[in-house]
């Protein structure tokens, strides 16, 4: 598949330009930060009224990726749904959707900040998952080594043909590579923020996704 190659405690391993990480010997896409339902959550707290097509769009996209790869391990890493409400509030439609992509393959559904705990979705909750010499988690641990992780939806900055282009991107390290955001409506975290600069060792690179992807040294 295309993307960029590198190496992580000596697992090789392809960021894609759609923000999913694949790991080719075992077959095993893991995505972050779906949060399905959130056009849903932001209007029923009151917020502004978004066309309610951000579920579909990423389940789209990550149906796609799954065609493409024909992966039989899919991890999501935290905040798949916006809340518990909005886990609840899917269509039934887009829950059989989601039991169509499962159909299959070993899911696993890792705990993140916005997850409150088991919804009746099939695959398997856990709060980590390790995967020799990889731990995947929701949000990244100073001091770790060989960690995949998500959470602050990174995004950077590039000139590109005399306009200025920001995307989701890619952290990467010889410790840990965080995961842009892979759901719709989701924003992002300009990756010189202190919380991800203090993070990230100095030779950290930043992948930019998209159908090319630009790996950048990380912006400080």
């Amino acid at each position: 598949m295309n993307g960029h190659n590198f190496t992580l405690a000596g697992v090789s391993l392809v960021a894609l330009g759609t923000g999913a990480l694949w790991w080719p010997d075992k077959e095993f896409l893991c995505v972050s930060d779906l949060h399905l339902g959130k056009s849903e959550r932001i209007a029923r707290r009151g917020g502004g009224t978004l066309p309610p097509y951000d579920t579909r769009d990423t389940l789209t996209r990550l149906a796609a990726d799954l065609a493409r790869s024909r992966a039989r391990t899919v991890v999501c890493l935290g905040d798949s749904f916006d809340d518990l409400d909005a886990a609840h509030a899917l269509p039934e439609e887009e829950r059989l959707w989601i039991a169509r992509l499962q159909a299959g393959r070993r899911w696993v559904w890792v705990e993140g900040n916005h997850d409150p705990g088991p919804v009746d979705l099939g695959g398997t909750l856990l709060a980590e998952l390790p995967v020799a010499p990889l731990s995947f988690r929701h949000i990244a641990r100073p001091g770790a080594s060989g960690e995949v992780s998500g959470h602050y939806h990174p995004k950077a900055t590039i000139r590109s043909r005399g306009r200025v282009v920001t995307r989701p991107a890619f952290l990467l390290d010889r410790d840990r590579v965080i995961l842009p955001a892979y759901g719709t409506y989701t924003g992002g975290l300009c990756c010189d923020d202190n919380a991800l600069s203090t993070l990230m060792r100095p030779e950290a690179l930043a992948l930019l996704t998209g159908q090319q992807i630009h790996a950048i040294p990380m912006p400080r």
